[in-house]
Protein backbone atom coordinates (compact mmCIF):
# COMPACT_ATOMS: atom_id res chain seq x y z
CA UNK A 1 0.00 0.00 0.00
CA UNK A 2 1.29 3.46 -0.90
CA UNK A 3 1.91 5.76 2.07
CA UNK A 4 0.00 9.05 2.03
CA UNK A 5 1.55 12.11 0.37
CA UNK A 6 2.27 14.21 3.44
CA UNK A 7 2.40 17.52 1.54
CA UNK A 8 -1.05 16.92 0.04
CA UNK A 9 -2.38 15.99 3.48
CA UNK A 10 -1.01 19.23 4.91
CA UNK A 11 -2.82 21.26 2.28
CA UNK A 12 -6.09 19.36 2.70
CA UNK A 13 -6.14 19.21 6.50
CA UNK A 14 -4.96 22.55 7.85
CA UNK A 15 -7.97 24.48 9.10
CA UNK A 16 -10.26 21.45 9.07
CA UNK A 17 -12.84 21.78 11.85
CA UNK A 18 -15.38 19.49 13.44
CA UNK A 19 -18.03 19.79 16.09
CA UNK A 20 -19.73 16.95 17.94
CA UNK A 21 -22.28 16.96 20.74
CA UNK A 22 -22.92 14.81 23.80
CA UNK A 23 -25.65 14.75 26.44
CA UNK A 24 -24.08 14.18 29.87
CA UNK A 25 -25.66 11.01 31.29
CA UNK A 26 -24.75 8.64 34.08
CA UNK A 27 -22.58 6.66 31.63
CA UNK A 28 -20.10 9.56 31.29
CA UNK A 29 -20.46 11.17 34.72
CA UNK A 30 -18.40 10.64 37.87
CA UNK A 31 -20.11 8.83 40.73
CA UNK A 32 -17.42 8.69 43.41
CA UNK A 33 -18.40 11.82 45.38
CA UNK A 34 -21.36 10.05 46.95
CA UNK A 35 -24.17 12.42 46.01
CA UNK A 36 -26.28 12.56 42.87
CA UNK A 37 -26.04 16.37 42.80
CA UNK A 38 -22.26 16.14 42.30
CA UNK A 39 -22.42 13.92 39.20
CA UNK A 40 -20.64 15.74 36.40
CA UNK A 41 -18.90 14.89 33.11
CA UNK A 42 -15.71 13.01 33.97
CA UNK A 43 -12.36 14.26 32.75
CA UNK A 44 -11.50 10.95 31.03
CA UNK A 45 -14.76 11.06 29.05
CA UNK A 46 -14.21 14.74 28.24
CA UNK A 47 -10.75 13.98 26.85
CA UNK A 48 -11.96 10.88 25.02
CA UNK A 49 -14.66 12.85 23.22
CA UNK A 50 -12.21 15.61 22.30
CA UNK A 51 -9.90 12.94 20.86
CA UNK A 52 -12.68 11.33 18.82
CA UNK A 53 -13.87 14.70 17.52
CA UNK A 54 -10.32 15.37 16.28
CA UNK A 55 -10.04 11.88 14.76
CA UNK A 56 -13.40 12.16 13.03
CA UNK A 57 -12.45 15.54 11.55
CA UNK A 58 -9.68 14.05 9.42
CA UNK A 59 -10.70 10.40 8.95
CA UNK A 60 -12.38 10.97 5.58
CA UNK A 61 -9.32 12.85 4.27
CA UNK A 62 -7.05 9.83 4.77
CA UNK A 63 -6.29 7.17 2.20
CA UNK A 64 -8.18 3.87 2.62
CA UNK A 65 -6.49 1.65 5.18
CA UNK A 66 -5.23 4.62 7.21
CA UNK A 67 -6.48 6.11 10.46
CA UNK A 68 -5.07 8.14 13.33
CA UNK A 69 -4.06 7.32 16.90
CA UNK A 70 -3.66 9.77 19.74
CA UNK A 71 -0.09 10.57 20.73
CA UNK A 72 -0.39 13.65 22.93
CA UNK A 73 -3.10 15.37 24.96
CA UNK A 74 -2.74 18.68 26.77
CA UNK A 75 -6.19 19.68 28.01
CA UNK A 76 -7.34 21.83 30.90
CA UNK A 77 -10.74 20.89 32.36
CA UNK A 78 -12.03 24.36 33.25
CA UNK A 79 -15.53 23.78 34.62
CA UNK A 80 -17.90 21.04 35.74
CA UNK A 81 -20.88 20.05 33.59
CA UNK A 82 -23.84 18.44 35.38
CA UNK A 83 -25.84 15.49 34.08
CA UNK A 84 -28.61 16.52 31.71
CA UNK A 85 -26.57 19.28 30.08
CA UNK A 86 -25.31 19.13 26.50
CA UNK A 87 -21.62 19.50 25.65
CA UNK A 88 -20.23 20.65 22.31
CA UNK A 89 -16.74 19.39 21.42
CA UNK A 90 -14.71 21.26 18.79
CA UNK A 91 -11.46 20.51 17.02
CA UNK A 92 -9.41 22.37 14.44
CA UNK A 93 -6.30 21.19 12.62
CA UNK A 94 -3.50 23.68 13.31
CA UNK A 95 -0.62 21.95 11.53
CA UNK A 96 0.61 18.72 10.00
CA UNK A 97 4.22 17.70 10.59
CA UNK A 98 5.21 14.54 8.77
CA UNK A 99 2.55 12.06 9.98
CA UNK A 100 1.65 14.10 13.10
CA UNK A 101 -1.53 16.18 13.07
CA UNK A 102 -1.78 18.95 15.66
CA UNK A 103 -5.21 20.11 16.83
CA UNK A 104 -6.70 22.88 18.90
CA UNK A 105 -9.50 21.34 20.99
CA UNK A 106 -12.15 22.89 23.18
CA UNK A 107 -15.48 22.02 24.74
CA UNK A 108 -18.48 24.07 25.83
CA UNK A 109 -21.53 23.20 27.87
CA UNK A 110 -24.74 25.20 27.70
CA UNK A 111 -23.30 27.89 29.99
CA UNK A 112 -19.55 28.22 29.43
CA UNK A 113 -16.28 26.90 28.03
CA UNK A 114 -15.43 23.76 30.00
CA UNK A 115 -12.15 22.67 28.38
CA UNK A 116 -9.38 23.88 26.11
CA UNK A 117 -6.07 22.59 24.90
CA UNK A 118 -4.16 20.81 22.19
CA UNK A 119 -4.11 17.28 20.89
CA UNK A 120 -1.80 15.41 18.52
CA UNK A 121 -2.63 12.36 16.45
CA UNK A 122 -0.37 10.20 14.27
CA UNK A 123 -1.46 8.86 10.90
CA UNK A 124 -1.03 5.09 10.77
CA UNK A 125 -1.39 2.38 8.17
CA UNK A 126 -3.88 0.21 10.07
CA UNK A 127 -2.55 -3.13 8.77
CA UNK A 128 1.07 -2.27 9.63
CA UNK A 129 0.02 -0.90 13.02
CA UNK A 130 -1.95 -4.07 13.82
CA UNK A 131 1.06 -6.21 12.84
CA UNK A 132 3.34 -4.23 15.18
CA UNK A 133 0.83 -4.45 18.03
CA UNK A 134 0.39 -8.22 17.52
CA UNK A 135 4.16 -8.72 17.53
CA UNK A 136 4.47 -6.76 20.76
CA UNK A 137 1.61 -8.72 22.37
CA UNK A 138 3.29 -11.98 21.39
CA UNK A 139 6.30 -11.08 23.55
CA UNK A 140 4.26 -11.09 26.75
Amino acid sequence: MVEPDVHQLQIAMIGTKREEKLLVTSEVAIDFLGTEAARVLSTPHLIGHLEMTARNSVKLLLDPGHDTVGTQVNVTHLAATPMGMNVTFRSEVLSVEDRRINFKVEAFDEKEKIAEGTHQRAIVNVAKFATRVAAKAATV
